[in-house]
């Protein structure tokens, strides 16, 4: 607790000066204090309004790990986060010079690979800063802007992985109007108003949180800054933010969630309706890497938070960010390359013969 004493003030009245003492008041107890006189009141207001913005720095606590096994697992997360990198760049660049992947499922999956690389390089890169310089700060500014970043990007990953969904959807219930429906601007509205929603939620989580104070503890148990635990350090009224919090994970994490329930079971129906093993086959192939990606990315966030609070615990919490954050970005290409024929074809024309079929960036052979 930050404790700050005012050792005397003067108060002007009716011309006069006349002194007095303000005891040793707790911050973040001043409110309890309102109902003094007016001018120790007015003179408590203004060191509060002083202190709201007194937190310069908080202190990332960084992964449980003991101080001897540092070095190893330092190189065992910049090893994660170069393959993440890479890895997803190589799809990128893959789906921008073979023309065959120009498809709208190869088109979500270009952005896709784009908003991972992002996704872990907000918290990845500080993390391993870090752990090198044995520093746990990080500047007030830049923990807000990890916090909006950060909710960008796994925004733009919940809504993308539910627009593949819809396109699994209707190649496989719809085959003969596939090019009809996901035509070239219902594919780029697609994608542009997941970046317009997920902007847009994480603009309202940073305001929000930087109308919070926070005095006293600015230690952060978590290797990044964590929407949850610093509302729990703040000292103002946070019910609002935890509304927020309900309300906008209902939309990008709840609601994507449910679409792409309801997306694979009318493919499950539509598979039933004339069974054969042919026909699974095709729609294990077509469907079975987002399908994996799907049940990676959230079955670990319902494991996170939807389990019951009482055995969720921070070791958990931050153990879970790094499966989400690091793993699961990691392993995406390799799901996408090692289950997909057309990858590995135009992974294959690569490393052979280094030649693809000629295209436009991001064009594609939809109507």
């Amino acid at each position: 607790m930050v404790w700050k004493r005012a050792e005397s003030a003067s108060v002007c009245c009716n011309g006069t000066f006349s002194s007095f003492k303000i005891p040793s008041v707790p911050l973040c107890s001043m409110s309890s204090r309102e109902n003094e006189e007016p001018s120790q009141t007015s003179n408590l207001k203004l060191i509060r309004k002083d202190n709201k913005s007194s937190v310069s720095e908080f202190l990332l606590l960084g992964l449980p790990i003991r101080p001897e096994q540092q070095g190893i697992y330092y190189a065992l997360f910049l090893v994660m986060y170069l393959t993440t990198v890479l890895g997803n760049l190589l799809i990128i660049l893959l789906i921008r010079l073979d023309s065959r992947l120009h498809t709208p499922m190869y088109f979500f999956l270009s952005h896709l690979a784009f908003a991972d690389i992002s996704f872990s390089s907000v918290t990845a890169p500080k993390m391993l800063m870090n752990m090198l310089t044995q520093s746990q700060s990080i500047s007030y500014a830049g923990c807000i802007s990890q916090v909006y970043f950060f909710f960008i990007f796994g925004g733009i990953d919940s809504l993308l992985l539910t627009s593949m969904a819809y396109d699994r959807y209707v190649a496989i219930c719809h085959p003969l109007q596939y090019t009809i429906i996901m035509s070239k601007s219902l594919c780029y509205l697609l994608v542009i108003v997941s970046w317009v929603l997920s902007s847009s939620g994480a603009l309202v989580h940073t305001l929000l949180l930087a109308s919070l104070s926070f005095c006293g503890d600015n230690t952060v148990p978590h290797f990044f800054c964590d929407l949850s635990a610093l509302i729990k350090l703040s000292s103002s009224d946070t019910t609002v933010n935890e509304l927020v919090i309900f309300t906008v994970g209902a939309i990008f994490v709840t609601l994507p969630f449910i679409c792409i329930l309801v997306s694979y079971g009318h493919i499950g129906a539509t598979i039933l309706r004339s069974p054969s093993i042919k026909g699974i086959c095709k729609a294990l192939s077509t469907c079975g890497s987002h399908l994996s990606v799907v049940s990676m990315y959230y079955g670990i966030i319902i494991v996170i938070y939807f389990s019951p609070s009482s055995n969720n615990t921070n070791y958990q919490d931050v153990i879970g960010s790094v499966m989400y954050t690091l793993v699961t970005p990691m392993l995406n290409p390799f799901i996408y390359s090692l289950r997909n024929r057309d990858m590995k074809g135009a992974l294959r024309n690569m490393l052979s013969r280094g030649k693809f079929s000629d295209g436009p960036f991001f064009s594609c052979n939809w109507v």
